[in-house]
C-alpha cells in the first residue's frame, strides 16, 4: 500500500466536510463519495476510549475497496469565535509513512526502542528501532496487544507486568532486564524506562517507553567482573590441578558451555621443560566442566591423554602461541568435528550446535605449559575478538598460577627428598633407649621446613638424643639443616658435654651466616636440643639453644615439662649454654619436639594450654611407643599445620649390675696385675672367656698409663651391652694421643696396641678429669 498523508474535516456532529487528496490515496475514496458521510462510516474498527480521550493514537480505516488501512490518526479541535467547539481538523498516517512534524521525526529517528501502548497494551506508535528489535514494520503491530506480538517461549512476562503497573498505578518504572530479542536468537542487555502518557485532565491514557540497548557496555562489565573475580579465585593454592580447576569454574557457565584444561605430561612431573612437537601433540585433561551437567560427555576423562592432530584448536595454539577460534564453515574445525564424531558419536549432536571453539595456550615465563579451550554452543553467540582477549588475560593470569605451582611441586620434592636423606632412617641397636619417631612435612604453600631429628650412640653405651629446628622453608632451610646434623654427629663423636657441643654449634652457625651474607653476621634462626642419656647411671644431661624444653613421662603416668634454662637461638650468641642433670627412673619417656607440634595451638591459646594438651596426650594409654607417637601426632597437631613437626620419643633403660662392673684401682703400679686379674673373673662370670686375652692387655695398658701419666682416682669399669666396653678414668684432664714408637723407644706401643685390638677407642672429658674407653665386639652366639 502506498504510504500517504491524509487530512479531513469533521463537524461538531462527526460529518466529514473537508476531504483531501492525500485522504482520497489513503482510502480510496474521492471527496464526492467522502464529504457528507458520517466519520465513523470511513471506519474499519471502532475508536477505543484512550484515542477519543487523547485525541491522537492508532485507528483502522475502512478502504474503498473493502481492506481494513492502519493509520496513526491526530485530531486538532476547531473553535469559532466565541470559543465553542465547531468540528475537528484529523489527519492520518499511514505506519511507515513520512512524519509531518519534527517531533514526529525525532520520535520515528530514535536511536533507541520506543514504543506507546495505550491502557490494554496495544501498540499505538513504535519507532523504527522497535520494529527493529521486533523484526516487523509497525503496521504488523499497531493495534495489537502485546502478548500477540512475541513468541509464547519469549520471556516477557515482566515486560508485560511492568506495562500494566504503570498503565494502573501512574507511576514510571525504570528496570534493566537480559533478554533476546524477539527478532533473533542473541540475548541483549536493556535499560527499560516506562512513563504514563496523561491526557490534560490527568487520565492515565497509555504508557510510553525507552528501552536503550547498552548490551556491549553489559558484557564489557561482565569481561571485567570475570578479570577481577580472576584475580581472588584462581591460584587460591600452589596446586597444578587445583588452579586448573579453578579457571574451568570461572568460564563456566558465564563465558562457555565447556572449558577444559590440558596440561603437557612434564608440568606434572619433575622433569625439564620440553619443546612442543610440531605434530601430533599429546596432552593430559587434567580439568573441565559443561554447563548443563552430562551435555558433552568429556571425550577425555580426568588424568588421561589425547593426542590432538595438528590441524586442531588446541594443537594449533600450542604450536603458533597464540589464540586459535574456529567454527563451523572453517576447514580445518569441520575436519577435527568429523573426526572428534567417528570417535565419540555420543556428542554428536551437541557439536552440531557448536558456534565456535576458542583454544588459547597457558604460557608463562616463555614456557609453554598447556592450553585452555572454551566452546560456545547455540542459542549462545559466536566469540568476538573482545572475547579472545579475555581468555587471552584469564590463560595468562592462570598459566603463572600453574608454574608457580609446578616450581613450588618441584621444589618441595626436592626439599623433601634433601631432608629424608639427611634424617636418621634405621637407628641404631642400643640398649640404652627405646625409641620411636615421626617427620610430617609441612603442607603449607611456605614449603617444607628445616626440622631434624637424630639419634647418636655414645662411648660407655651412652645415646645423644637430638632435635632442631632451621627458620625457613625450602631448598635453603634443608641444606642448613644438613648442615647442622652433620657438624652436630661429628662433634658428638668428640664425647663432648651437651653445653660445650651447643657453644661449638653456636660457632658453626654464626661463621655460615657470615659465610652467606658476608662480613654481616645475621641470625638464620636455628634451634637446637641436645640431649646425653647415660643406662649406666641413669642420668640425663639436657642443653638447649632456642629450643622448647623436654616432656618427661614417669612411669607412674604423670608428665611434666622438664625445668631448665634454655640459652639463645644458634648464631645470636653472647649467652652461655647451660646443662641440666636429671636422674630418671627406669622406664620414662622423654619427648622431644619441634615447635610446629604445638605452634598453632599457641595461636588459639597460650603456651601452657599447648603444652598441658601434649602432656595429657603422652599420658593417653598405648600399646607401644609408636602407637604413643601416632596418638600424639593425632590428638596435638592440627590437620593442616603450618610448619613441619618432629617427633623423638625415647623410653629409658638401665643397665642393672649384672651389665656393668666397677673397680676403684689404687694409684700403685703394683695393684696393674690384681685389676687384670679381677677383670678376668668378671669376664669367665659373663661367660666371655673368649674375649678374655684382648681384655687383659687393654685393661694392662690402660690403667698402666692412667697410673703413669694420670692423677688418682682411677677406677675400672667393664659394661657388658651390644659390645664389651672397657673404660678407664682418672683425675687428670691431659687426654693420650696415639703415636708410633721409634724403634729405640721404651713405650709408645700401648695405645697402638689397644687401637688394632678393639673395635674403636677414644676419651671423653668428665666434670672429675678423663675416661680412656675402648671397645671390642661379643663372641658370636
Amino acid at each position: 500500500m502506498e504510504h500517504a498523508s491524509a487530512a479531513a474535516i469533521l463537524d461538531a456532529h462527526g460529518t466529514v466536510t473537508g476531504w483531501s487528496e492525500g485522504a482520497r490515496r489513503l482510502t480510496g475514496f474521492p471527496a464526492e463519495e467522502a464529504v457528507g458521510r458520517p466519520g465513523r462510516e470511513l471506519l474499519a474498527e471502532d475508536l477505543s476510549s484512550a484515542v477519543r480521550s487523547a485525541l491522537t493514537g492508532t485507528a483502522v480505516l475502512r478502504h474503498r475497496d473493502g481492506s481494513a488501512v492502519p493509520v496513526h490518526l491526530t485530531a486538532c479541535p476547531l473553535l469559532t469565535a466565541d470559543g465553542a467547539p465547531d468540528g475537528y481538523a484529523v489527519t492520518a498516517r499511514a505506519p511507515g509513512g513520512p512524519e509531518p512534524t519534527m517531533a514526529g521525526q525525532a520520535f520515528a529517528q530514535a536511536s533507541m526502542s520506543m514504543s506507546v501502548f495505550d491502557t490494554e497494551q496495544r501498540y499505538t506508535r513504535v519507532n523504527d528501532v522497535g520494529c527493529e528489535v521486533m523484526g516487523v514494520p509497525e503496521e504488523a503491530l499497531l493495534g495489537r496487544h502485546f502478548p500477540d506480538t512475541v513468541d509464547d517461549a519469549a520471556p516477557h512476562g515482566g515486560f508485560l507486568d511492568h506495562l500494566r503497573q504503570v498503565a494502573e498505578t501512574g507511576r514510571p518504572v525504570h528496570y534493566e532486564s537480559f533478554t533476546r530479542a524477539p527478532s533473533g536468537s542473541r540475548y541483549h542487555a536493556w535499560s527499560i524506562e516506562m512513563w504514563p502518557v496523561r491526557a490534560p485532565s490527568g487520565a492515565v491514557l497509555g504508557t510510553a517507553l525507552a528501552a536503550f540497548d547498552n548490551t556491549e557496555q553489559h558484557w564489557a562489565r561482565q569481561r571485567l567482573a570475570v578479570l577481577n573475580e580472576a584475580a581472588a579465585a584462581i591460584g587460591t593454592t600452589l596446586d597444578v590441578v587445583h588452579t586448573a580447576e579453578e579457571l574451568v569454574e570461572l568460564l563456566v557457565p558465564r563465558f562457555a558451555d565447556f572449558a577444559g584444561v590440558d596440561l603437557l605430561d612434564w608440568v606434572l612431573g619433575a622433569d625439564e621443560p620440553l619443546i612442543v612437537p610440531s605434530e601430533d601433540v599429546e596432552l593430559r585433561r587434567v580439568a573441565h566442566g559443561t554447563a548443563t551437567e552430562g551435555t558433552p560427555r568429556p571425550a577425555v576423562h580426568l588424568g588421561e591423554s589425547d593426542i590432538y592432530p595438528p590441524y586442531s584448536a588446541p594443537a594449533r595454539a600450542l604450536r603458533e602461541g597464540h589464540a586459535v577460534l574456529l567454527g563451523p564453515g572453517d576447514p580445518d574445525f569441520d575436519r577435527w568435528m568429523r573426526e572428534r564424531d567417528a570417535l565419540t558419536p555420543h556428542n554428536r549432536a551437541y557439536r552440531a550446535r557448536v558456534r565456535s571453539t576458542l583454544a588459547v595456550p597457558l604460557r608463562a615465563r616463555g614456557t609453554t605449559l598447556g592450553v585452555v579451550v572454551a566452546v560456545r554452543a547455540a542459542p549462545q553467540e559466536p566469540y568476538v575478538a573482545e572475547d579472545v582477549v579475555l581468555l587471552e588475560e584469564l590463560a595468562s593470569r592462570a598459566a603463572v598460577c600453574v608454574d608457580n605451582a609446578r616450581r613450588f611441586a618441584r621444589e618441595r620434592t626436592t626439599a623433601l627428598t634433601l631432608q629424608q636423606s639427611l634424617l636418621p632412617r634405621g637407628l641404631p641397636g642400643q640398649a640404652a633407649v627405646e625409641v620411636a619417631h615421626r617427620y610430617l612435612p609441612s603442607g603449607s604453600a611456605a614449603g617444607i621446613g628445616g626440622d631434624w631429628f637424630d639419634v647418636i650412640p655414645l662411648s660407655g653405651s651412652r645415646v645423644a638424643l637430638v632435635v632442631g629446628d632451621v627458620v625457613g622453608h625450602g631448598i635453603p632451610s634443608s641444606a642448613t639443616m644438613g648442615r647442622l646434623c652433620t657438624a652436630v654427629r661429628t662433634l658428638a663423636d668428640v664425647d663432648l658435654p651437651p653445653e660445650e657441643l651447643l657453644t661449638h654449634l653456636d660457632d658453626l652457625v654464626t661463621h655460615l651466616a657470615a659465610d652467606e651474607l658476608g662480613d654481616e653476621v645475621a641470625e638464620l634462626g636455628a634451634t637446637c636440643l641436645y640431649a646425653v642419656y647415660d643406662p649406666v647411671t641413669r642420668g640425663l644431661t639436657v642443653a638447649a639453644a632456642g629450643h622448647p624444653p623436654p616432656v618427661l613421662v614417669l612411669p607412674d603416668g604423670t608428665a611434666r615439662l622438664v625445668t631448665m634454662a634454655t640459652g639463645p637461638p644458634l648464631g645470636v650468641g653472647g649467652l652461655p649454654f647451660e646443662a641440666t642433670e636429671l636422674t630418671l627412673p627406669e622406664g620414662c619417656v622423654v619427648a622431644l619436639y619441634t615447635d610446629g607440634l604445638v605452634e598453632d595451638r599457641v595461636r588459639d591459646h597460650d603456651l601452657d594450654h599447648a603444652i598441658d594438651e601434649l602432656c595429657r596426650a603422652l599420658t593417653a594409654p598405648a600399646g607401644s611407643l609408636e602407637a604413643l607417637c601416632d596418638s600424639v601426632v593425632k590428638a596435638v597437631m592440627p590437620e593442616d599445620p603450618s610448619d613441619d613437626v618432629a617427633l623423638l620419643l625415647a623410653r629409658t633403660h638401665a643397665l642393672g649390675d649384672g651389665q656393668v662392673a666397677t673397680w676403684d684401682v689404687p694409684h700403685d703400679p703394683a695393684q696393674v696385675a690384681a685389676t687384670r686379674q679381677s677383670a678376668a673373673e668378671q669376664l669367665q662370670a659373663w661367660g666371655l672367656d673368649e674375649s678374655a686375652f684382648v681384655t687383659e692387655l687393654v685393661v694392662s695398658e690402660l690403667v698402666t698409663n692412667a697410673i703413669r701419666y694420670g692423677e688418682p682416682p682411677v677406677q675400672l669399669r667393664l659394661i657388658r651391652d651390644h659390645s664389651l666396653i672397657c673404660e678407664v678414668s682418672d683425675g687428670s684432664s691431659t687426654s693420650p694421643h696415639l703415636r708410633r714408637a721409634n724403634a729405640y723407644d721404651e713405650g709408645g706401643r700401648g695405645l697402638m696396641l689397644v687401637a688394632q685390638l678393639t673395635r674403636r677407642w677414644g676419651s671423653r672429658q668428665t666434670s672429675e678429669g678423663k675416661i680412656i674407653w675402648a671397645e671390642q665386639p661379643l663372641p658370636p652366639g
